[in-house]
């Protein structure tokens, strides 16, 4: 009888380093206004955003992962040649195929680790984390680089009031890899996709073939059902990663959800009953919402200033389009 050979287990894993990019263009509410009869105040007041980022016409959503990527390799502090997987999360890689993580693994000199594209919208960075999780421990990988990218301006219609005002640019990467102790907890996720048309595109790519007087096809969302949905539901996806890492509100230094709106933010809070003492990312408020990238981005922003520190245990979630949503516990790199 032939016994296989399989690939040996490690115990756990943990992200070793994180990086951002942000678009270099700041938007704000008053130079978006105008085409959707708003005011700076509405949209303060409707989503805590003053300012986006977006990314001008020469720089698409691989230019921001390949820098992003770079920062995070750096960080973690891991050779190239180490690498052996690359997960990029993204819904504006606007060629079907190749994958955008191909791509980037050659820019990146990361050739030939396996790469491949994960489409789960605002969730994708956490279920990109969840799947290296799965890689590392099972032996499939060392270390797995983890893009979350976006570049939601080429899919904005300046005219819709319901999602296109919210929208920024941004990469966040991070890089997972094995660890001497638990870094990564279990991670909960899911989808309820009888609610797919809340978050959506305006039409399919086949329907514009059959009819180009469509015009381009946009975001569109149904304001109010994905917000009640939002604030009510998706903070007991959150405390289902807690309860799965075995550990409670006063256990966690930075709560990292993602930045869709500063009202559901809050709820979340809320409803967790996280102590004061936990560090609540609001990186929207400068930033935008940036989709798969939001978590990764406003993760970096935390470190970079001093807010959170290696070590630091970090409560992420991610929830949007599909309606999809993943949530872990980490140890902050």
């Amino acid at each position: 009888m032939t016994v296989l050979r399989q690939a040996q287990p490690v115990a756990y894993s943990r992200i070793l380093g994180i990086g951002g990019e942000r678009g270099e263009l700041v938007v704000t509410n008053d130079d978006i206004a105008g085409p959707i009869d708003s005011s700076d105040e509405w949209i303060r007041q409707r989503t805590g955003i003053v300012t986006r980022r977006r990314a001008g016409a020469d720089r698409d959503v691989l230019d921001l992962s390949e820098v992003a990527a770079t920062k995070a390799i750096a960080a973690a502090g891991v050779p190239l040649d180490e690498i052996d997987a690359i997960i990029m999360s993204t819904i504006t890689h606007f060629v079907q195929t190749p994958s955008g993580a191909a791509i980037l693994a050659d820019r990146l000199g990361i050739t030939p680790a396996a790469a491949y594209d994960i489409s789960a919208a605002c969730a994708g960075y956490c279920y990109a984390i969840g799947q290296a999780d799965a890689l590392v421990r099972s032996g499939a990988a060392r270390n797995v680089l983890v893009i979350g990218a976006e570049k939601l301006s080429e899919i904005i219609d300046p005219t819709d009031r319901s999602i296109s005002f919210l929208l920024g640019d941004g990469a966040g990467a991070a890089v997972v890899g094995a660890s001497d102790v638990p870094g990564i907890g279990p991670t909960v996720w899911g989808s309820d996709g009888s609610k797919a048309a809340t978050i959506r595109q305006t039409h399919s790519w086949l329907e514009l073939r059959e009819d180009s007087s469509l015009g381009w096809p946009t975001l569109r969302q149904d304001g109010q059902t994905v917000f009640k949905w939002a604030s009510f539901q998706v903070g007991k996806f959150a405390q289902a990663a807690m309860d799965a890492a075995g550990v409670g509100p006063e256990d966690i230094d930075v709560f990292v959800p993602h930045q869709a709106n500063m009202r559901i933010i809050d709820q979340m809070v809320k409803q967790l009953k996280l102590p004061e003492t936990v560090v609540v990312a609001r990186d929207i408020a400068e930033t935008g919402n940036t989709s798969a990238a939001s978590v990764p981005l406003a993760i970096e922003r935390l470190l970079a200033e001093g807010q959170a520190r290696s070590g630091d245990v970090c409560l992420q979630i991610g929830f949007g389009a599909g309606l999809v949503y993943a949530a872990q516990v980490v140890v902050l790199p």
